[in-house]
């Protein structure tokens, strides 16, 4: 085994499985939201992006349900 190699001369290949594991998009949300994620990032050392996909894999693998419910205005 070398003790330095020279990765400018080793020609790598692109993971033929990563577009199949995440998938950039663009999302809103609120300013609240992001904030929360970003305090919890800085407590768990994840990064917020990486909580929020783990906070929105465990309601879909889990198959949660919000619960939505609109207040009708007075007339």
């Amino acid at each position: 085994m070398k003790k330095e190699y020279d990765l400018n001369k080793m020609k790598g290949r692109n993971n033929p499985y990563a577009n199949r594991l995440k998938k950039q998009i663009t999302i809103r949300l609120d300013s609240t939201t992001i904030e929360y994620f970003k305090n919890l990032a800085n407590e768990t050392g994840f990064s917020y992006q990486t909580l929020i996909n783990f906070y929105l894999k465990d309601c879909a693998d889990n198959h949660k349900k919000l619960k939505i419910q609109w207040i009708k205005p007075h007339s």
